[in-house]
């Protein structure tokens, strides 16, 4: 599940910039032979002015937990390497970090979802409720983890690494169940 702090990809952001964390957590999958199950990634992108003029910087996280061939299919994907949905992010960033491996601690009770790289960042994102007790989605939607997005406000989100240092608390989250495949 990805945990979007906040999105401003084509729309022009209040800040003048933009600053995200993206966080997935795999419950089930693979890349090529390489089980990824149950292991983390983060993303760390800010840009800026709106994500599609360009000009962002990227950190990338994975697991601590991952052995050496997970570590590098994990960096594969989520720095767009690997091809498929990420790596159409790659016309936003200029500067890419070097790849950390990172405890990254992640939760979710299908209605508020966190994510905590120790002492780099915490998110924590909960979905709008509405009708029946149930969180309200977006649909078609142009972003590159999902067409459909829970609307979700970001809790707690701050993030303070390399040289980048932002907190979205309070502003726009999203998050969604993704199912990716580049075969």
């Amino acid at each position: 599940m990805p945990l979007p702090a906040v999105a401003c990809a084509r729309i022009r952001p209040t800040q003048g910039h933009c600053d995200v964390v993206l966080a997935t957590h795999v419950t089930k999958g693979n890349y090529s032979s390489v089980d990824l199950s149950g292991l983390n990634a983060v993303q760390a992108l800010t840009t800026p002015a709106e994500m599609s003029k360009g000009g962002g910087t990227l950190a990338v996280y994975v697991d601590s937990r991952a052995d050496g061939a997970q570590r590098a299919a994990l960096e594969a994907i989520f720095t767009g390497n690997a091809g498929g949905p990420l790596s159409l992010m790659s016309g936003m960033i200029a500067t890419r970090l070097p790849t950390r491996s990172a405890q990254i601690d992640f939760s979710s009770d299908g209605k508020k979802f966190s994510v905590s790289i120790p002492g780099i960042t915490e998110v924590t994102v909960e979905g709008v409720i509405g009708a029946r007790d149930q969180v309200v989605w977006l649909d078609n939607v142009g972003h590159p983890f999902s067409r459909r997005l829970a609307a979700a406000k970001g809790t707690q989100s701050h993030f303070a690494d390399h040289s980048l240092t932002f907190d979205n608390s309070g502003r726009n989250g999203h998050f969604s169940p993704i199912s990716w495949s580049n075969g």
